[in-house]
């Protein structure tokens, strides 16, 4: 599986950290960035392009990492086809996938631990699609809203 990675200078650290584990397990990883810290740099500047290659089917899955989350996950829901949630326990982090087809995890760099964001991180890419009718039902009202709003 491709699992593309953006973080700023927030969750610039939990990157480096998690890379290598990702490449350990097998994982073909495509990092947006950044690429050194930059205390001003901007999440936009990373999430969106990596969400953008979600979207495309560049990569299956991203992760996208600030200081707290919040503001890579809006970014990361600007871009259609992308769903993208803050993630901070593991319940979402499988159902998330499951019920509602997430294929973005945002992670907050400054206030996640390492164990715990490698158990996310794992839940999340180990999770799958369950497809039912009402699951299918849903993601197709986002996909239309998505559509009305973008034309």
């Amino acid at each position: 599986m491709r699992v593309g990675i953006a973080a700023d200078h927030g969750g610039f650290e939990m990157k480096v950290f998690l890379t290598p584990h990702l490449m350990g397990a097998g994982y073909e990883v495509v990092d947006f960035g950044a690429f050194e810290l930059v205390t001003s740099d901007d999440y936009p500047d990373f999430v969106i392009p990596m969400s953008r290659a979600v979207a495309s089917g560049e990569v299956t899955r991203g992760l996208a990492i600030c200081g707290s989350g919040v503001g890579a996950c809006v970014a990361a829901n600007k871009i259609p086809g992308v769903r993208a949630a803050l993630i901070t326990e593991t319940f979402s982090a499988h159902q998330g996938v499951e019920d509602d087809d997430m294929n973005v995890m945002c992670l907050g760099g400054l206030v996640t631990g390492h164990a715990l964001v490698l158990e996310l991180v794992q839940t999340f890419l180990y999770a799958h699609f369950k497809g039912a009718e009402r699951f299918r039902r849903r993601i197709n009202k986002i996909l239309k809203q998505e559509s009305t709003h973008c034309n």
